[in-house]
């Protein structure tokens, strides 16, 4: 596979596409922060709505029948975090689905299940 060195992709790099493109020029996605152990739920179906990008439609589809991490649908739609967050963001807006953030961690109140703990590992 003898390529000239000023070509710098080929037909297996698959397509082209500006990321800034896919979130029209945004970096970021509006309102609350979205960590990627946030659950997405999708709610609508994506066949039914024409302005819907293909990314977005494809998001929506991975997550419509189950709930899915934001870090999950990362990989499956094979889309960079930032840009998963941006559409995510677009489509909680629109309605078209539901996201569940962790909740805050918080303190264990019950002795017994460090007790439990601590003797598991002693047992090691």
């Amino acid at each position: 596979m003898n390529r000239p060195a000023d070509q710098w992709y080929g037909d297996d790099s698959g397509p082209l596409v500006r990321l800034y493109a896919l979130t029209k020029g945004r970096a970021r996605p509006a309102g609350e922060f979205l960590d990627v152990i946030a659950l997405v739920c999708g709610t609508t179906d994506p066949d039914n709505d024409l302005t819907l990008s293909p990314e977005q439609a494809t998001l929506l589809t991975l997550c419509r029948d189950s709930l899915l991490s934001v870090a999950e649908l990362c990989a499956r739609a094979n889309l960079p975090l930032n840009v998963t967050r941006v559409l995510l963001a677009d489509l909680q807006r629109g309605g078209h689905v539901r996201i569940v953030r962790p909740g805050q961690p918080g303190r264990i109140r019950d002795d017994h299940i460090l007790r439990e703990v601590l003797d598991g590992l002693r047992a090691l």
